[in-house]
């Protein structure tokens, strides 16, 4: 096990998603790079895909401005806090690298001057423009409605352009000839600048959606195009979040789905041309980067190829897959319209019904297809309607941009488990109501029904009334469903309670599902049920809640409140992300979780295992479930069979009769218990493992079939592993007597969350490679356990045991690597093996960075907006 420590360790490479909640923009068309900066302290940096740099303040205050200087590699960041912040890109073993170099803090907060004590105040300065042409000439923009031009050089003023308005911001035109000032009003006004006259009259006044009160407008640019922020009616429009583009007769106010932080034109521009020409509006909203195509008809949005809105609707779970067959690859791609070469998805599912697939075999996360399963269901909202629409004579000219949506029509479409099999292209999703869809890829539209069936988990046991949400009504008759996956048949469990395991077998076309009251097994071949098992206690009348039920039970243990109301915190920070109160709700939540895990979760070292009672609510609770070809009734005949876990540490085993596949569709798949293993310390199952002769994991369903694993040793004994949140422990099989294990609460004080197999190889040769079992504890610990000794190999930090939503979202992938939620709208990677890293390394070369004439330059001073 030496060789362990050559290709193990803890990498934390790349975050993927959008930065939760951000606070300012800045550009550097000379660099080509967009910077975002956010509320905690953080600098993110954007060039071509793949180039990204990141640092963070240590004050972790909010970042208000962010400034390029030009011709540099360096770029100037303004905290609230009033301190400036001198950034730079160097080079460090063959990567650029974003380093703070200088800070400088503004004494005591801007105020007045004592010379000017008995002047009248001009307020604030709002907006500071240099001259295009000549930098010893700053346009400087007072709130009252004053814009003087300021001579550098001589310090005075050369022109005086008095407005009627309050001032928003301001802009030049490139010839330095006129700028325009947009106003507090809803208003913008051009100004002539000319040696002749030095108190100018404004040239014009526009209103562009009055005569009624309008919203300000806060920034405007001026080029062939008019383009500004706001401005629009406040009676009927001032909850909207927009930006209006007018060029000749042509003007659409392009509406946000959440509030805009800034935006940035990207332009070419030629010595000799008297306007910029754009080509791109960049958007920073709160909740995602939207970016408009200003040279093609119509400005469409064009999707950016980072910064992902991964949160556009609430994540419930994810599921990564290793090594897709580059056939399901391209057929998958084929159904999003995307082109990809890389061959690893991540896949996350959504409040809203809906499952999204991500390539996520490099830096950038690539949408490659959205699914969505509302088709299958009678709700509010009609899928077939146009989330986009523009009336040809609608005024204001609004048009709805951005995927963003935290609202979901019924909070009973989301899917909390999926299971996608790479080789047979099929797809179980399920959800909150109990419902399990089955799906098959076909790369054309089809229009069909989708057959129902019942599973009764309670099997009409009399006592027992589910108090939770009613089942979704489904659509009669054929629906219509795209090209990519398309349910053919779905199970509707009874009571309708949220799914909490699932687990499908292509190879025998079979799955499994389990909520809180049990667990069943469908044929989605014959489409028939073939079993159901209660699992439910006779004190398990939590269970029959429901997660959307406002009943309280009275009878709860102390440590089942504070589990139960640490999990809704949990589930109510996912949905509250996108609120303007999002860092006080997580600071509280933060403290909460704090608090509860101290007296509940931080047991002292060494102490002792105690049984739970099996009185304790949620005993029957499903936890996993696991299809395994092995020797269950004796060890001469192996046979499939399907394994569940449950919340109250007991493990049911069911052999199954497959029919051969040449009477598969004439004979019916029968089920017959054979085992059940009660743990004594009635800990939850977390995970069960069956190991092969030589002590191996059992491969995957087909994985033997297209030649990508070795076919599993059928001649020496076979070994069982179950996973519980305090102990793993291994049984011989087919007599499931204990042979080890490894007694994890009791030498550390924490209990196991999640767990998986996966295989780790050698950085220094190809010819190594083992499995062993990643672990993610309760404490943000993640452990390496060998198998089949259950030793431990090595242990890292990797989450904050107060992040416990961090904890819950975590996922492996099958070689070593994660993702785990930082914020409602971006995880963060890690990989444990030296082998696979993803992670950006990226050079920034001033020697292939065109130079820009010197009449561009700025000089190197600052210039800090003040009140005077």
């Amino acid at each position: 096990m030496l060789l362990m420590m050559v290709f193990l360790s803890l990498y934390q490479t790349v975050e993927h998603g959008f930065p939760h909640q951000p606070s300012a923009l800045g550009y550097s068309p000379f660099l080509r790079l967009m910077a975002i900066g956010t509320r905690s302290g953080a600098i993110k940096l954007y060039g071509a895909p793949g180039v990204e740099f990141m640092g963070l303040h240590e004050e972790n205050n909010t970042v208000m401005q962010i400034h390029f200087i030009p011709d540099q590699c360096q770029l100037v960041t303004l905290l609230d806090d009033n301190s400036l912040h001198l950034w730079s890109l160097k080079q460090h073993s063959g990567a650029s690298e974003l380093r703070e170099e200088h800070r400088f803090t503004l004494k005591g907060p801007p105020g007045v001057p004592e010379d000017y004590c008995n002047r009248r105040s001009c307020e604030l300065v709002e907006a500071l423009r240099e001259h295009p042409k000549n930098p010893d000439q700053i346009l400087i923009g007072y709130s009252r409605g004053l814009i003087v031009l300021w001579d550098l050089q001589n310090n005075k003023v050369t022109h005086h352009f008095l407005g009627s308005q309050q001032l928003e911001n301001l802009y030049w035109q490139r010839d330095g000839s006129k700028f325009i000032s947009c106003h507090y009003d809803g208003s913008y006004t051009q100004w002539p600048v000319s040696s002749d006259n030095r108190h100018p009259e404004p040239l014009e006044n526009f209103v562009p959606y009055g005569p009624f009160p309008c919203k300000a407008i806060s920034k405007i640019y001026w080029l062939p195009y008019i383009i500004f922020q706001g401005g629009m009616p406040r009676a009927s429009y001032g909850d909207r979040h927009s930006i209006s583009v007018v060029h000749g007769s042509q003007q659409i106010a392009f509406d946000f789905t959440s509030r805009v932080i800034d935006f940035f034109i990207i332009f070419s521009s030629e010595p000799t041309a008297e306007f910029d020409d754009p080509s791109a509006m960049v958007v920073l909203a709160e909740e995602e980067l939207v970016v408009i195509d200003l040279k093609t008809a119509g400005w469409p949005a064009v999707h950016p190829p980072y910064l992902a809105s991964l949160h556009c609707s609430a994540i419930t779970c994810s599921h990564h897959v290793s090594n897709i067959p580059l056939k399901l690859w391209e057929r998958i791609i084929s159904a999003g319209s995307k082109q990809n070469i890389h061959y690893s998805s991540m896949v996350w599912q959504h409040e809203d019904g809906t499952v999204r697939f991500w390539d996520a075999s490099g830096v950038c996360l690539h949408l490659l297809y959205k699914l969505s399963t509302v088709r299958v269901f009678l709700t509010d909202a009609d899928p077939n309607d146009n989330m986009n629409p523009l009336g040809e004579d609608e005024w204001p000219p609004l048009r709805k941009v951005g995927t963003f949506d935290p609202y979901s029509d019924d909070p009973r479409l989301g899917i909390q488990k999926i299971y996608l099999c790479k080789y047979s292209g099929y797809l179980a999703v399920a959800g909150t109501a109990g419902q399990v869809l089955v799906m098959e890829l076909n790369d054309e539209d089809a229009e069909h029904v989708v057959d129902h069936a019942e599973a009764d988990l309670l099997q009409d046991q009399e006592g027992y009334r589910w108090k939770g949400h009613e089942k979704l009504k489904t659509r009669d008759g054929p629906v219509r469903f795209e090209a990519g996956f398309q349910p053919f048949v779905l199970v509707q469990c009874q009571p309708p309670a949220v799914v909490t395991s699932l687990a499908l077998h292509s190879e025998w076309k079979l799955v499994a599902f389990g909520t809180s009251h049990g667990f069943g097994l469908f044929d989605h071949q014959q489409k028939r049920l073939v079993f159901v098992k209660c699992t439910l206690h006779p004190s398990d009348q939590l269970a029959l809640e429901g997660p959307l039920s406002r009943v309280k039970s009275l009878k709860k243990s102390l440590r089942q409140s504070f589990r139960r109301i640490r999990r809704s915190r949990v589930s109510g920070r996912k949905r509250r992300g996108g609120s303007g109160n999002a860092s006080e709700v997580q600071e509280a939540n933060a403290k909460f979780d704090q608090d509860t895990l101290q007296e509940m979760e931080l047991a002292p070292v060494q102490r002792k295992i105690e049984a739970r009672s099996a009185e304790d609510s949620f005993t029957g609770f499903v936890r996993t479930l696991y299809f395994a070809d092995t020797f269950l009734r004796d060890s001469s005949r192996h046979c499939p069979s399907l394994w569940a876990g449950t919340n109250g540490g007991t493990v049911y085993a069911f052999c199954l009769r497959v029919p051969p596949a040449e009477r598969r569709m004439d004979e019916p798949v029968r089920a017959e218990q054979a085992k059940e293993i009660q743990l004594m310390h009635r800990a939850p199952v977390v995970g069960i493992l069956v190991l092969d002769g030589r002590s191996n994991p059992l491969p995957e369903p087909l994985e033997v079939a297209h030649d990508l694993s070795k076919s599993p040793d059928m001649q020496g004994s076979h070994q069982l592993l179950v996973v519980s949140e305090e102990q793993f422990k291994v049984f011989t099989l087919p007599k499931v007597s204990s042979k080890l294990k490894l007694k994890l609460t009791a030498l550390e004080g924490c209990r196991v969350r999640k767990v998986t197999v996966a295989n780790f190889g050698s950085c220094k040769t190809d010819d190594y490679s083992e499995n062993d079992l990643a672990v993610l504890t309760n404490l943000g610990d993640i452990q390496i356990i060998s198998l089949p000794f259950l030793k431990l190999q090595i242990r890292y930090p990797c989450i904050r045991k107060e992040d416990v939503s961090g904890i819950a979202s975590c996922v492996f992938t099958k070689y070593g690597q994660g993702f785990y939620l930082i914020s409602p709208s971006e995880f963060e990677r890690f990989s444990l093996s030296t082998k696979w890293l993803v992670e950006p390394r990226c050079v920034v070369d001033m020697n292939f960075i065109p130079k820009v004439q010197k009449s561009f330059l700025v000089p190197s001073y600052i210039l800090v907006q003040q009140t005077i």
